[in-house]
């Protein structure tokens, strides 16, 4: 199926009926059982059809490891390693798998695999795909997932401000704008001397990328210069469809003073917090999965076995 022809005749069923067998393995778990969650279960991950088993699928991933709390790296290393490219519902479903996962992690465990995983979901808040960045925001909303970052906020604080200090400025969605707002409070009261610290270090990071720019831009200067000391650029300049160097922006926002920038974080996250009482409750948006064509063809041609008797029982 995964390697073939990625015909999914009985897929979810049979998911559904390990999910049982799963739940009453006796511990510890033998090493087939393993090997097989590694090599089967995993890489059911990677086809294109995945909506069309994934909550099963999730099911079994999860009672493995709350049998087995040391299968918690290889299977989210898996998870990274399979991670959606551009198919935007598969990547919110595997958001959606993630959370499960960390909501029976143990600290011990989350501690090897924190790294990685929120360099992901950095990118994830950084999504234009609206639902993708505010389903990855809504983790900021798990009180246990929030305890451990928390618990490891100095490792994890560096990796996720830079994304969502720009992203509060330049995302087009003003939702996923008051729910980065609400993540950067979160963390500014989780951690007040990190929270400007990070700040800090991305002004200088900003600073640093503006020099570059301006040293690239003038040995341009310096190029063009040399190019008019030749006799023949009069010939040359002419024919070529080159201007002169254009100025270019970095793409991330000025910072701001970090007074400031607190000020911001708290009176947009109150607003946020307003406009969604104001609105409607905050509920978790479903994305439309795609149709697969192979299950459409299944449903359409599907008969139930009593219209094929007739009512004399002939």
């Amino acid at each position: 199926f995964i390697y073939e022809t990625e015909h999914h005749n009985g897929i979810a069923e049979l998911l559904e009926i390990l999910g049982s067998i799963i739940n009453g393995f006796a511990l510890p778990l033998k090493e087939e059982h393993k090997i097989f969650l590694l090599k089967v279960l995993l890489p059911l991950h990677k086809v294109k059809s995945l909506s069309v088993y994934h909550p099963q699928l999730a099911y079994c991933v999860v009672q493995f490891l709350e049998k087995d709390s040391t299968l918690t790296e290889p299977v989210v290393m898996a998870l990274l390693k399979y991670w959606p490219k551009t198919h935007s519902p598969k990547e919110v479903m595997f958001l959606n798998e993630l959370e499960e996962i960390l909501d029976v992690i143990e600290p011990s465990e989350f501690v090897k695999v924190m790294e990685p995983l929120f360099r992901q979901l950095a990118k994830c808040v950084s999504s234009p795909h609206f639902q993708v960045a505010e389903r990855a925001l809504y983790y900021w909303n798990n009180e246990y997932i929030m305890s451990l970052i928390s618990d490891n906020a100095a490792k994890i604080l560096p990796i996720m401000f830079p994304s969502l200090y720009r992203n509060s400025k330049t995302h087009w969605n003003k939702t996923i704008h008051g729910l980065i707002y609400n993540a950067l409070k979160l963390f500014m009261e989780m951690n007040q001397k990190l929270f400007d610290d990070c700040t800090q270090q991305f002004k200088a990071e900003k600073l640093k990328e503006k020099l570059k720019l301006k040293e690239r831009e003038e040995a341009w200067v310096k190029i063009e210069n040399l190019a008019k000391s030749n006799p023949q650029y009069p010939t040359y300049s002419d024919m070529s469809l080159l201007n002169s160097p254009v100025a270019m922006e970095t793409d991330g926002p000025l910072i701001e003073d970090l007074q400031t920038l607190k000020k911001t974080v708290k009176e947009e996250a109150c607003q946020a917090q307003k406009d969604q009482k104001k609105d409607r409750p905050l509920v978790r948006r479903k994305s439309e999965l795609p149709q697969d064509i192979y299950t459409m063809k299944a449903l359409e041609s599907h008969c139930r076995a009593d219209e094929l008797i007739s009512h004399d029982g002939h």
